[in-house]
């Protein structure tokens, strides 16, 4: 087996014919810290990797683990401690770490990676079976698609091995995943049992192992799970076969249902197949899938599922603030699912809703020292009543019994930097993220300075030649200018990048117009109706109790929507944190005039009084400055 290093982006298909970007090679862009991703991807770096370390241990993940090997030398059972697919945390941890690797110096990480590995070759099975949970019974290995997850544990394992052979050239853990693998391809072959995990996720992990090995029975084993969805194999369940996405097959669904982390891992996978084998009614059925998750089924901070119950994406326009559900790996699976539909299609919408839910849901769920973490993200948490919350966490916990987001962020943030740009077939530059970067290519170095999102302004230094730079438009770019070396420049707009030609030494100035806005919703999403959100830019904002006159109860605040919100000065809301704007808004206090639920109308309306001035902070820092309320969805008068 040879491994390909520094040649293709984390997850991200390679078939250049079926793409319109190609994914830039893993050491081509470096963040620079004065950036918010880049600080973000340092603080992941210098925290969250060894917290998540430690918790490792403290949740049993890893002393399961050596609970099997133990077994598996000795013929003994053990007790198992936490969820069965805790085995997939350590497998997020390794990836992280394989990411991270191709990155920056992490010598002191290396004796934990070395130990684990080895941990993971003593528990293996002789016939390549490795899942801590069933080890000890090999009667009911396989024997529950539907719930046992344990082809959703090897897709993680195969892409934490895929991450250190291609950034580092380390082969050992992949060795371990393609043992596994190989067992699940000879368990079920074609025409046998239907090989439909109850979690998706190994979709894309086969077939990132056929890119990175070139065997086609990765990829014919895929083809084979994707294919299979919809036969309804997975059995009778109290949630129903659309939580599994298993109700239909992948090419006819109308849209999104079920799960929502299952649906957008099975739709980044679905996607990663297309690109191989070019299937335009997949295509076809993924669009409707994308489409229907961002146009009927998302919050305005891009979190993704509104249901508690069953972790599912509602009816459309089922949106509760109080009730979102909006997990964390929800959101960042849907980064998943745009990144590669931005890069099947070249559309800029699918970047701009990567870029959506980057900066809000999955920022926020994570606190600034990124050790503490929300499960999931709602946008409205009511005023404490006696001294607690009851529908919606207003605390970020150090990790959960069900640990799956807090190592997801920190995969996702290790190879952030991938996500930033990436090239077309001649050649030419496309810039998806605005972060103060460092980009370096074939014929040419280009150094980005921004303070976006929360400054318009970017300045590209370009020293060598590129065909041409597409850049991107947001949709919340009001209005723009371009300049080229100083002069103003005309682009065309192609598919929401603009496309400066022939590139060469110099200077390009790109100044987005990103002014705060009031955001009304959508008139079917009842449980907003006659509320407005403040953004600026891709931002979300929220009013925290934090930031009112004291004495003033959260849910009596109403704004006056007369004057556009007011960007306030930088200013870092906790200590050593980025510095972020606060935005100004003018409301009034509506407190209730009768204690009556359900007064006769007329007969009691809210008292008004005088109008004041109230700031708003970023969503992604709500939570950090003590208890309180917070909404995004403020009523209007």
């Amino acid at each position: 087996m040879t491994p390909e290093t520094g040649t293709v982006a984390p997850a991200a298909p390679r078939a250049r014919g079926r793409l319109a970007f190609s994914p830039l090679p893993l050491d081509a862009v470096t963040f620079t810290p004065d950036g918010m991703l880049g600080s973000w991807q340092h603080t992941n770096r210098s925290s969250s990797l060894r917290h998540c370390i430690d918790q490792l241990e403290v949740s049993g993940a890893l002393p399961n683990m050596r609970a099997a090997a133990e077994a598996q030398e000795a013929a003994s059972s053990y007790e198992f401690v936490g969820f069965h697919f805790a085995d997939s945390d350590i497998y997020k941890v390794l990836e992280a770490l394989g990411w991270e690797a191709g990155r920056s110096d992490i010598t002191e990480f290396l004796p934990f990676v070395d130990e684990t590995i080895a941990l993971l070759a003593r528990a293996q099975q002789e016939n390549g079976y490795l899942n801590s949970f069933y080890a000890a019974t090999p009667d009911k290995q396989f024997a529950d698609l539907r719930w046992g997850h344990e082809l959703y544990c090897l897709g993680h394992l195969l892409q934490a091995g895929i991450a250190w052979a291609r950034t580092a050239g380390r082969t050992d853990l992949l060795e371990i995943g393609v043992r596994f693998a190989g067992l699940v391809d000879r368990s079920f072959p074609p025409g046998g049992r239907p090989p439909v995990c109850g979690h998706p996720g190994i979709e894309t992990a086969l077939v990132e192992l056929y890119r990175l090995t070139g065997e086609t029975r990765w990829l014919d084993l895929g083809r084979r799970m994707i294919d299979a969805r919809g036969q309804r194999s997975v059995g009778e369940d109290r949630f129903g076969y659309q939580y599994f996405q298993d109700h239909a097959p992948v090419r006819e669904v109308p849209g999104a249902t079920g799960h929502a982390v299952r649906q957008l891992y099975l739709g980044a996978g679905a996607a990663d197949l297309y690109t191989e084998d070019g299937d335009e009614q997949l295509l076809a059925a993924l669009k409707r899938i994308w489409s229907d998750v961002h146009g009927r089924k998302m919050y305005i901070t891009g979190g993704l599922g509104s249901r508690h119950r069953d972790e599912a994406f509602g009816d459309p326009f089922e949106l509760p603030p109080d009730r979102a559900y909006s997990e964390t790996c929800a959101a960042i699976a849907g980064v998943q699912f745009s990144w590669r539909m931005l890069l099947v299609t070249g559309e800029s919408r699918y970047a701009d809703e990567l870029e959506r839910a980057l900066y809000n849901a999955v920022a926020g769920s994570t606190s600034p020292a990124g050790t503490e973490y929300f499960y999931s993200n709602p946008l409205q948490v009511r005023t404490e009543r006696d001294g607690e919350h009851e529908q919606a966490p207003a605390r970020r916990a150090p990790w959960y019994d069900c640990a799956c987001c807090p190592p997801n962020l920190a995969r996702l943030l290790s190879s952030l930097h991938a996500y930033a740009a990436t090239m077309d077939d001649d050649g030419g530059l496309q810039l998806h993220l605005y972060e103060p970067a460092n980009l370096r290519l074939p014929h040419a170095s280009v150094t980005v300075r921004t303070g976006y999102p929360f400054d318009g302004r970017i300045l590209l230094d370009v020293d060598g030649q590129l065909p041409s730079l597409a850049l991107r438009l947001p949709g919340w770019a009001e209005r723009y200018s371009l300049l080229v070396d100083g002069v103003e420049h005309r682009a065309e707009d192609v598919g929401g990048y603009l496309v400066v030609a022939g590139v060469g030494t110099g200077t390009i100035e790109l100044v987005l117009h990103l002014p705060a806005r009031f955001r009304s919703p959508h008139p079917h999403i009842d449980a907003v109706r006659g509320c407005l959100a403040v953004t600026r830019g891709p931002i979300v904002y929220a009013l925290e109790q934090t930031d009112l006159p004291a004495g003033v109860v959260l849910e009596d605040v109403v704004l006056e929507a007369a004057g556009e919100p007011v960007v306030q000065g930088a200013e870092a809301l906790v200590a050593d944190d980025i510095r972020v704007p606060k935005v100004s808004v003018s409301a009034v206090l509506r407190t209730p005039a009768s204690s009556d639920p359900y007064p006769v109308a007329g007969t009691a309306e809210p008292r008004a009084d005088a109008a004041f001035r109230v700031d708003l902070v970023p969503y992604f820092r709500w939570g950090n400055r003590g208890p309180g309320g917070m909404r995004v969805w403020i009523p209007a008068g």
